[in-house]
């Protein structure tokens, strides 16, 4: 059985380490200058080295040669995923004790560290405090911001990058010449991509098409071997979302799904077309795509690609407000009359209630005559007055009437006697009635 190809070309020196420069540059000056720490925390995204740098540092600063499969009792490699309880921490530092066999350190790896337990760090964290002079720890993690400030602050923290597609396409196209594996470069490229910056991940990837039967491998063989959506069907899928087609979205996914490839990998490509061909109507999409996870990706997407289309309404004709039929006027009882015009007091207090109840109520109290077409309203008191004389409420009670509207204040109170008491008054200025018993005011 060979060797994978991760695994074949993974680095043995610091110098082999590809990517990583501002790292490496920094742990081979610490080694020469005798400048080591008790601890170190290698931090970033997989594939990028963490590991492959803490095995090669041990045994440099051990004088140890490295081969990937050695193996040295001074150098012990735990995984933090599988060894997460305080009683694995507990005998890690009883062992540490134990002065090295070989080396002049006893160096410990723990991988991804950030998998142990409260418990388990608080028992980590005596060791780092007190160390023995012997013991160095180097700890990888892929998520940083798990691991305890208290660890973190006591160890030299480094943190791993992505390679750029430059890199990682040199990187490969190096590999494929020493495997000499017919490889288009614009396969190349698509692999670069889907490693998306991994250096294991990229591996893995070539080292699936190149057990593909073709001679010559080509773009396409790759888009196939590895399930990935043809860039046609994706911007078809896009287009449909785009314009809120229903049908075209929905067969296009299905069609997608129907050829084998995984939904998971439909949404992180469609993100990838998005960005590389970023359109203002597809940016909110772009939002809803990079925030599906499990469980039911398949219904997620369909929902991220119809949003817009499940919530488009197309807009409703303006519906015309329905009119208020008033009451048909009767003939009044001891209501003035003019030109043959009726006015029904009750009827238009209940017209006037059917649109609005407070204004129905604070007619109630007030005195009316009507001349001609206009209808005098007398307020009982000031602040009905101030109510009534607003504007917008004469032009409310004009509509209901027909009528004009003249609203009188307190002073103006309608005379029995002299119906034509305000008409002389409006004519002649301020008329005062003398009562009995009053003196005349002139």
């Amino acid at each position: 059985m060979g060797l994978a190809l991760y695994r074949k070309y993974r680095p043995t020196t610091l110098k082999d380490v590809i990517g990583q420069s501002q790292i490496t540059d920094a742990l081979e000056q610490a080694i020469k200058t005798n400048k080591i720490s008790h601890a170190y925390l290698f931090t970033g995204p997989r594939g990028t080295g963490k590991t492959s740098v803490a095995r090669i540092f041990a045994h440099t600063i051990n004088d140890f040669s490295y081969k990937v499969e050695d193996e040295y009792l001074d150098i012990i490699e735990i995984d933090a995923a599988s060894n997460t309880s305080v009683d694995d921490i507990r005998e890690l530092r009883e062992k540490s004790i134990i002065t090295p066999v070989k080396g002049k350190y006893k160096i410990y790896i723990i991988d991804e560290v950030h998998m142990l337990s409260k418990s388990a760090f608080n028992a980590l964290l005596k060791t780092l405090e007190e160390p023995p002079a012997h013991v160095i720890f180097i700890m990888a993690t892929t998520d940083a911001h798990k691991v305890p400030i208290t660890i973190s602050s006591r160890a030299q923290v480094y943190n791993f990058k992505l390679a750029d597609a430059d890199t990682m396409l040199k990187f490969l196209d190096a590999v494929v010449k020493k495997e000499k594996l017919k490889i288009d470069q614009a396969a190349l490229k698509i692999i670069v991509e889907r490693g998306g910056g991994s250096f294991r991940d990229s591996l893995s990837l070539l080292d699936q098409v190149s057990a593909l039967p073709q001679k010559q491998i080509t773009a396409s063989d790759v888009i196939a071997a590895l399930g990935l959506p043809d860039n046609q069907l994706l911007k078809n899928l896009l287009a449909a979302s785009k314009n809120h087609d229903f049908t075209s979205v929905t067969t296009t996914l299905e069609e997608i799904l129907n050829s084998g490839i995984k939904i998971d990998i439909l949404i992180e490509e469609l993100i990838k077309y998005i960005l590389a061909n970023p359109q203002p109507e597809l940016m909110h999409l772009l939002s809803k795509l990079a925030n599906i996870k499990p469980p039911f990706l398949e219904a997620k997407l369909t929902v991220a690609l119809l949003g817009d289309t499940i919530n488009f309404v197309p807009p409703t004709p303006a519906v015309a407000p329905k009119s208020v039929t008033l009451p048909t006027p009767t003939q009044p009882t001891n209501i003035p009359t003019t030109n043959n015009i009726t006015f029904n007091w009750r009827d238009f207090l209940d017209a006037v209630k059917s649109r609005n109840t407070g204004v129905a109520t604070m007619l109630k109290n007030f005195n009316y005559k009507l001349e001609g077409k206009t209808l005098y309203l007398y307020a009982p008191n000031p602040t009905n007055y101030k109510l009534i004389s607003n504007p917008k409420r004469k032009q409310f009670l004009t509509e209901i009437t027909h009528l004009n509207i003249v609203v009188e204040s307190p002073d103006q109170k309608l005379d029995k006697k002299d119906p034509t008491l305000s008409k002389i008054s409006a004519i002649m200025g301020d008329i005062q009635e003398v009562k009995n018993g009053e003196s005349s005011p002139f």
